[in-house]
């Protein structure tokens, strides 16, 4: 755990100590440590990417869509030649039942990474994102970090279905939230308002989906295909 986390992992402990188990805030804390202590924190060992093995699995997966097999295919071959951090974001576009999401799926089975999914579709409210305070009652963490919680590793695949569905309301922009978790420049301290504390999303790859670009916020940083 990082030394910032610890320091607030510690100060939580104590707070806990010192309340004593009829504190009201005790379960609300031990819930927070709890998911402390099962979020990843060391990234795995990068494992080398497979360009052979991963235009088989795509191969046998799926049949027709040769150009855009073949531009994950490029794709993964930029990958493996960095050097730095394996993270990545892609758009994938397209009616409904194309194969988008199993596509992603097929990526995962390639790379050997985690996969895990989460439908944006309906979502209106940031703290779907970003999570809530724990100050509110009921407070949870965003569906990012409790994705990561689930994958049990920092270089998971996570596949953001229906991005293009996401509600906007008076005061409400989920999209803004998402921009934090996508864009590179950010990610790599993205807040969620219930740990409090920046959490690195820089080694995962996102694969967003949606069926249609007009209801998309222009993003320079994601690479569409359809």
């Amino acid at each position: 755990m990082p030394d910032d986390f610890r320091k607030k992992a510690l100060s939580e402990v104590k707070k806990l100590e010192i309340g004593g188990s009829h504190n009201p805030e005790s379960l609300v804390i031990r819930n927070y440590l709890d998911l402390l202590l099962d979020l990843p924190w060391v990234t795995e060992e990068k494992k080398s990417i497979d360009i052979a093995e991963a235009r088989r699995v795509l191969e046998s997966n799926h049949n027709g869509l040769e150009k855009v097999k073949e531009r994950m295919i490029q794709h993964l071959a930029v990958m493996k030649l960095k050097t730095e951090k394996q993270g990545s974001i892609l758009l994938l576009t397209g009616p409904p039942g194309t194969g988008k999401t199993s596509l992603g799926r097929s990526i995962s089975d390639a790379l050997g990474r985690k996969y895990v999914r989460v439908s944006l579709g309906g979502i209106k409210d940031e703290a779907e994102i970003r999570g809530h305070r724990r100050t509110y009652i009921g407070a949870l963490p965003g569906r990012i970090i409790q994705g990561m919680k689930k994958a049990g590793t920092k270089n998971p695949e996570f596949v953001l279905d229906e991005i293009d569905k996401l509600s906007f309301s008076y005061g409400r922009d989920p999209a803004s939230a998402l921009l934090e978790v996508l864009d590179p420049e950010q990610n790599n301290t993205f807040t969620d308002h219930y740990l409090e504390v920046p959490y690195d999303l820089s080694d995962v790859l996102f694969i967003a989906t949606a069926n249609s670009l007009s209801n998309i916020p222009p993003c320079h940083f994601l690479t569409e295909w359809r």
